[in-house]
């Protein structure tokens, strides 16, 4: 399916395909809260999501004091969409009760909770995981929108959420109530990324060719002509740059990917 019907095949997609087809980012929320429930409910649907092995290797802190919030905004690029959201749930990547367990019930032997693998599991756990909480909250009426910024400064983050060892934080999530209505967001034309039994690049520079213009118009629209940088030239600029370059250092430090 292209991006460009989405719209049409919604109306014909049963509920969850349309919700999921009617995603968007939220950055702007109303003042009105979220309960206690309503976190847990979502994030017990994060809990249902695949795991390898069934290691659940991920863990969540619910953030709603404000002042920690601010802190948290801050050390994200200063985004005040993570200040002002009623929850703003940081997404863990957790080793540290494979661990715990090794010890429990193999003390004395070698283990490998550090392995490259390992980080690699409880890294693709995490995403599972919040992707299907991200689904809850939006059929629950809310809004979400990711925080990569939240690995911008990550050993701070790290210092003030009191994350041990073989823990790091891989995302942040905004959820509350959404005070805005974005345009959706086109995507890539589905036979840039759908290949049949096999990988097939013949036709890469035409759909990224596509996706420009698509993009272009997309832009236009919503800046009003502010934005018109082709999709493929962001993505070389984004690539131009080097970015958290402290990740690699930080995760050994960590115990992450030691083996």
């Amino acid at each position: 399916m292209n991006n460009e019907n989405i719209t049409d095949a919604m109306e014909s997609m049963n509920e969850t395909m349309a919700l999921l087809l009617n995603h968007r980012s939220i950055r702007k929320f109303t003042d009105q809260a979220l309960t206690r429930e309503q976190v847990e409910t979502i994030i017990a649907a994060g809990q249902a999501a695949s795991s390898s092995s069934n290691v659940q290797a991920y863990s969540v802190i619910a953030v709603t004091e404000e002042p920690l919030k601010a802190e948290l905004a801050r050390l994200s690029g200063n985004q005040a969409y993570v200040y002002s959201c009623p929850v703003f749930l940081v997404w863990c990547a957790d080793l540290s009760r494979l661990k715990m367990a090794a010890q429990q019930h193999r003390a004395g032997q070698e283990t490998y909770e550090g392995s490259m693998e390992n980080l690699i599991v409880a890294t693709v756990d995490t995403a599972l995981a919040a992707q299907n909480a991200a689904v809850a909250a939006e059929s629950l009426g809310l809004g979400i929108v990711y925080i990569g910024g939240i690995r911008n400064q990550i050993a701070e983050v790290a210092s003030l959420l009191g994350l041990p060892e073989l823990v790091y934080p891989v995302f942040g999530m905004c959820v509350g109530y959404p005070d805005q209505q974005p345009v959706l967001r086109p995507r890539l034309p589905q036979q840039a990324v759908l290949h049949w039994n096999g990988y097939d690049a013949s036709g890469s520079e035409k759909h990224v060719e596509r996706y420009d213009e698509i993009m272009l118009a997309y832009l236009r629209e919503r800046t009003g002509g502010a934005k018109d940088t082709p999709w493929s030239e962001l993505m070389a600029d984004k690539l131009a740059q080097p970015s958290r370059m402290h990740m690699a250092s930080f995760l050994r430090e960590r115990g992450f990917g030691t083996k």
